[in-house]
């Protein structure tokens, strides 16, 4: 039985009438970038958020890039976040001439670890960004309430969130910014790259919208040095269609995590993976395992034809880009565990009962066979 780890064309038959009347619109009108259905899609994701502002924008990492540049962040400001992540939320970062500065995570949330932050502060720290990895939300109140009492801006990186919730509110609105990204195996995902920057600060959002349009309000004026960071109407046509689906695409996975861990549960491997359980608000963007002969695993898997991956398996202060920083092994010994040890397994909507099943029993016979 074939199970890749993620399926889009099973999603796309369900909607492919839709998405295609949407890109024959945006080509009827052949109003390609920004433009009403940018608009209508900035308006549609701040209220599905609760946020006061969306802003469309290129993709998550230039989300992150924006929120940074807009929130006031210069070279040489130092900006506190996690090791383990995709690159572009310490990239981001760098991006700005920014230092990033990283802080070890909790063992079973995979995010940043609240308790680790405040002995990270210099007087050189501008900002913090939490990451909800995975879809779970990370505990965002200490983080929250040092960052205030610091004078710290907070950015959400919710790339892989959208749609999580802490204490009842949508992630990426509980700070001074959040950055989404609509990468095409996001929980939302685009015909392509596409990402957004969410607030509720008027001035700021006022600033990303200039930004995104190199620093521009008014054509060939410039009151500040910008990017290209606009989204195109294509992107947003899309994920219009999508976006009304993705309620009911989070509480699939959301079912079929649960099947996991009672599937795990029953075959007794549910501690020694340190299956995830389904806490408040996670999205299951993806479903990760762990195991101390993961990539044996990942081998036996792939030769099984059950899609997984290791997200992710350097951690940022390894990488080669950042020896400058002087970080070395055994720094972030929770990071560099998770590097070792995490397997993300087919948790898509579409993925079938039948198939969790067969993922299940083969990992119960790696182990027991």
């Amino acid at each position: 039985m074939r199970v890749p780890l993620l399926d889009l064309k099973l999603q796309y038959q369900k909607i492919k009438p839709d998405v295609l009347q949407a890109i024959h619109q945006v080509c009827e009108d052949q109003a390609f970038i920004l433009g009403p259905h940018v608009e209508a899609f900035e308006q549609e994701i701040a209220k599905y958020l609760g946020a006061a502002h969306a802003i469309g924008v290129t993709s998550g990492t230039d989300a992150l890039l924006l929120a940074l540049m807009a929130a006031g962040v210069n070279p040489g400001d130092e900006v506190l976040t996690t090791p383990y992540s995709f690159f572009a939320t310490a990239g981001s970062i760098s991006r700005v001439g920014a230092v990033p500065v990283f802080v070890d995570i909790d063992p079973v949330s995979y995010n940043l670890d609240p308790s680790k932050v405040e002995a990270a502060l210099t007087p050189k720290a501008r900002a913090v960004i939490p990451v909800h990895l995975y879809g779970r939300p990370a505990d965002l109140d200490p983080i929250l309430a040092l960052a205030s009492g610091e004078g710290l801006a907070v950015i959400e990186d919710a790339a892989q969130a959208i749609g999580a919730s802490w204490h009842g509110k949508r992630v990426g609105t509980l700070a001074d910014a959040g950055a989404l990204s609509f990468f095409p195996s996001k929980n939302l995902g685009g015909f392509g790259d596409g990402g957004m920057v969410v607030t509720n600060d008027a001035a700021l959002a006022a600033k990303v919208r200039r930004l995104r349009v190199h620093g521009s309000e008014r054509r060939y004026e410039h009151i500040d040095i910008g990017i290209n960071g606009r989204l195109d109407a294509l992107q947003a046509a899309v994920l219009r269609v999508k976006l009304a689906h993705l309620d009911e695409w989070t509480q699939t996975r959301r079912r079929n995590a649960q099947r996991y861990v009672d599937l795990f549960t029953r075959a007794g491997l549910y501690e020694m993976l340190a299956v995830p359980s389904l806490v408040d608000g996670h999205v299951f963007n993806q479903f990760v395992i762990r195991s101390k002969r993961r990539d044996e695993l990942k081998t036996f898997l792939a030769s099984r034809e059950i899609g997984t991956e290791v997200y992710y398996p350097i951690p940022l202060h390894m990488q080669p880009c950042y020896r400058h920083l002087g970080y070395g092994e055994g720094d972030f010994p929770e990071a560099e565990l998770a590097a070792r040890e995490t397997l993300a397994l087919p948790i898509y909507p579409e993925v079938t009962e039948t198939q969790q099943a067969f993922v299940v029993e083969m990992i119960d016979q790696f182990y027991h066979s």
